[in-house]
Parts: structure tokens; C-alpha cells; sequence
């Protein structure tokens, strides 16, 4: 079986063979962070669910292992992990929302409190359907109208004073071409397309169980990587998990 990860060396040639320098370390840094998302968990056994990140030099640089597609109200919160297997963010659904909300989660630290308020990164929802072209939009912490009061498992509104959203996604993600913009200015900081495989004419368009994720530099992968999980969540649709084989 060939490779679904990005090849650094290969991407390096490709490089060389347009009369281009290789990339300095300098660049490398400033450089957009290419990954190849597979839906499907690094465990590998029969009946698992869940996402393998590669970066662009093969190596595993995000996690899901095992989580249910079940409805929100039965799946119970999600972990991202790094590719050691790491926790880095908790993911947790609005059992009652009309948005179909998520919120994310730094994870606690030893001896802090499970849900404690002050480490809610951000909360996710999806678009209506009169809202045209976006799929979803984020709310990051400072944006949140929730308070200390109000319960996890309860719909905390709109955000005060209709305020805009910190990021929206524009595009279809079940059909694997959407942009993660950034609200303020509307930059595109993040972009999902269909992963191709493959040298020259031979190239062939993979299944949408695979696909490129594109982040620009000076932008937090695992908030993207996190918000790309929770997408995958909110355009729900039956998923029957592969079968392992030797």
C-alpha cells in the first residue's frame, strides 16, 4: 500500500527540478504546515473511529483514537492528542443546543478542576442554512457569553451584543473544500481540500476519508486540527468504520 502522507524528500525534488532552492531553516519556519488528515484511528483494530494527522515528513502529528459517531447526546467529549498520544484539548458537545454547539478545552492540568471555566478556549457552532456559504463559526474564550454560572450541558446564546465571530468556515467540508477565515479580517488561516496521490497524469483524486489540511504559519495548529474535529462532527452523516485486513 502506497503512502497517504505528504513526502518532505519528494516535495524537495519537485523543488529542485523548477530551478528553486531548497528551503532554508528560516523559511521552513515561516512556511505554511502542510498535514494529510486521515479518518481513521491510528489503533488500527476492527471497529475503531477517529482521525491520524501526518505532517508533511510522514510523521504522526495528531490523534483520535476511538471515539463513536453516535449522536452528541450519547458520544461524550472527544480528545485530541499529539502523536505520542499526548491529551492536548478536550472536545465536549451542547447537549442542548439549537446550533449543534461544541466547546473546547485546554486539558486540565493535575490538580485542577475537570470543567473549570477558565480553561474554555472556544465554542463552535453551525451555520443556518440562511447564512449562505458558511458551514460554521467560533467563538474563542473572550468572545464566549457564558459565565461561571451558567451550566455546561445548556445553550449559552448568542454571543453579547451580536458580536462577530473570531473565525467562520466557508465552503463544504463533507465535500472536502472549505477556508477557515479569521473573523476580524476575513484572512484565510487554514484550508481543507481533497488529497491527491500520485506523479504527473497519473494523479488520482483519494476518497473523502482523506484529505490535505493547509495551515498558514504564525496560526495554532491544534485549535485548527481541533476545530477541523468538531466540523467533522456538526456535518454529521453514518459512517461505517474499515476493516482491518492483513
Amino acid at each position: 500500500m502506497s503512502r497517504i502522507y505528504p513526502n518532505a524528500e519528494a516535495s524537495r525534488r519537485r523543488l529542485l527540478l523548477r530551478g528553486g532552492a531548497a528551503p532554508s531553516d528560516s523559511a521552513s519556519a515561516s512556511a505554511a504546515a502542510c498535514y494529510t488528515v486521515w479518518m481513521r484511528s491510528s489503533m488500527g483494530f476492527q471497529g475503531t473511529d477517529g482521525f491520524s494527522v501526518y505532517d508533511a515528513g510522514g510523521a504522526l502529528a495528531f490523534r483520535v483514537d476511538n471515539y463513536s459517531r453516535r449522536r452528541k447526546i450519547f458520544a461524550g467529549e472527544l480528545t485530541l492528542m499529539d502523536g505520542r498520544g499526548a491529551p492536548l484539548l478536550s472536545l465536549r458537545p451542547q447537549i442542548i443546543s439549537m446550533h449543534d454547539q461544541w466547546n473546547c478545552y485546554k486539558v486540565p492540568e493535575e490538580g485542577q478542576t475537570k470543567r473549570a471555566r477558565s480553561q474554555q478556549l472556544f465554542s463552535m457552532r453551525k451555520c443556518s442554512v440562511l447564512q449562505g456559504n458558511r458551514e460554521a463559526e467560533v467563538y474563542m474564550s473572550s468572545a464566549c457569553s457564558t459565565t461561571t454560572t451558567t451550566s455546561p450541558a445548556s445553550d449559552p446564546g448568542p454571543p453579547t451584543g451580536h458580536q462577530a465571530p473570531s473565525f467562520w468556515i466557508e465552503g463544504c467540508f463533507r465535500r472536502r473544500s472549505c477556508k477557515i477565515r479569521r473573523g476580524g479580517d476575513g484572512q484565510e488561516v487554514a484550508r481543507i481540500a481533497r488529497k491527491k496521490a500520485g506523479p504527473g497524469k497519473a494523479t488520482l483524486t483519494l476518497g473523502d476519508d482523506v484529505f490535505s489540511l493547509v495551515v498558514q504559519p504564525d496560526v495554532d495548529c491544534e485549535m485548527i486540527m481541533a476545530l477541523v474535529v468538531v466540523l467533522d462532527r456538526i456535518c454529521w452523516r453514518p459512517y461505517t468504520p474499515l476493516i482491518c485486513s492483513s
